[in-house]
């Protein structure tokens, strides 16, 4: 038996683990993992690492950040607890939609039984989880009044496209058209960058530093921009919040710690539609299935839902459109110009 088919390269043994080769090089500068090496000096993975990077990933999908998921591996159980009882609230939510459309399918078949035929939507409904909402209207220009549907809005939806796509129009829209929905524009970081709104708000404040204190723990900086987005989001009571440019004044690390503290949220906070054009915030190696990826095409189609998979319609156009945080920071703030028509 060839031993070295049990080492596996850094694209395979991310694969294997269901996580992104970005991750484990994380693992890796945290001194969570240490892999091997070749001669030549590429990284290779082996049993005794492979078994060790899924129990790290395995405590990220539980939310635990980089720090807490150190401290549990040297042997602290305290970490887990906070972890342990928001992964049983979604659980529990789970269990309460699902016995929702048990009760639904019951009462059909009585109906049924008792010769009332379900309704097409009526069936439909049964399809879709119990916390979907479904928009539709009208586009703004640039696109003229064509109709822009949405079937169900998930835990995290992205907003992309190139300059003068209209993709801030379209956040706008669906912001306007949902009815418990709020806009975060950019104008978050003016005002003093929030603070004088959380020294009024005790509340706001221990919401806005238990996020902040997370997200530093993994590798974010305490910047104005970051404490500023920070308290958009928490002092807005809205179901579903749209972000213009979420990524707006955050470095590399920040923008990591930031999507994956948005991904360990519990099951009741906000929907978030995230306007991004950085490839930190919207990595298309590690999009999970329960994310949506709108695309608003240069040529004004309309917009278009896009998989996360090469080849599918839409995914170079996509992946075209992000950059680095670096590439990012060059281009922040420009806006796309439009000539007046004489």
């Amino acid at each position: 038996m060839n031993s070295s088919a049990q080492f596996l390269n850094p694209s395979e043994a991310a694969r294997r683990l269901g996580v992104s080769a970005k991750a484990l090089r994380l693992y890796e500068q945290r001194g969570l993992i240490q892999p091997l090496r070749t001669q030549a000096g590429w990284r290779i993975y082996g049993p005794t690492e492979m078994d060790r990077a899924a129990e790290i990933a395995a405590l990220r999908q539980l939310g635990l950040s980089l720090a807490e998921v150190t401290r549990v591996l040297k042997g602290d159980p305290e970490a887990l607890k906070p972890a342990l009882a928001a992964h049983q609230a979604m659980l529990e939510s789970q269990v309460r939609q699902l016995a929702g459309t048990v009760d639904k399918v019951r009462a059909i078949r009585a109906n049924l039984t008792a010769g009332h035929v379900p309704t097409a939507g009526q069936i439909a409904q049964l399809m879709r989880p119990a916390s979907e909402t479904v928009i539709a209207f009208d586009l703004p220009w640039p696109w003229g009044g064509e109709r822009f549907e949405l079937s169900d809005i998930r835990p995290l939806n992205y907003i992309i496209g190139p300059l003068g796509s209209g993709k801030t129009r379209l956040a706008i829209a669906i912001a306007t058209a949902l009815p418990d929905a709020a806009y975060i524009g950019l104008e978050r970081s003016a005002g003093g960058n929030g603070k004088s709104r959380i020294d009024v708000d005790p509340a706001l404040k221990l919401r806005v530093d238990q996020a902040l204190a997370w997200l530093v723990d993994d590798g974010a900086t305490a910047s104005p921009a970051l404490i500023a987005l920070l308290v958009a989001m928490e002092s807005t009571i809205s179901a579903i919040l749209v972000v213009d440019m979420v990524e707006q004044g955050l470095d590399q690390a920040s923008q990591e710690a930031l999507i994956a503290y948005l991904r360990r949220r519990a099951p009741d906070s906000p929907s978030l539609f995230l306007m991004t054009r950085s490839s930190a915030i919207l990595d298309l190696s590690a999009v999970p299935l329960d994310e949506t990826i709108l695309f608003c095409p240069a040529n004004h189609s309309p917009p278009i839902r896009v998989a996360p998979y090469p080849g599918t319609p839409g995914y170079e156009a996509v992946a075209s459109c992000l950059g680095s945080p670096e590439v990012r920071a060059r281009t922040e703030g420009v806006i796309a110009w439009r000539p007046r028509v004489a």
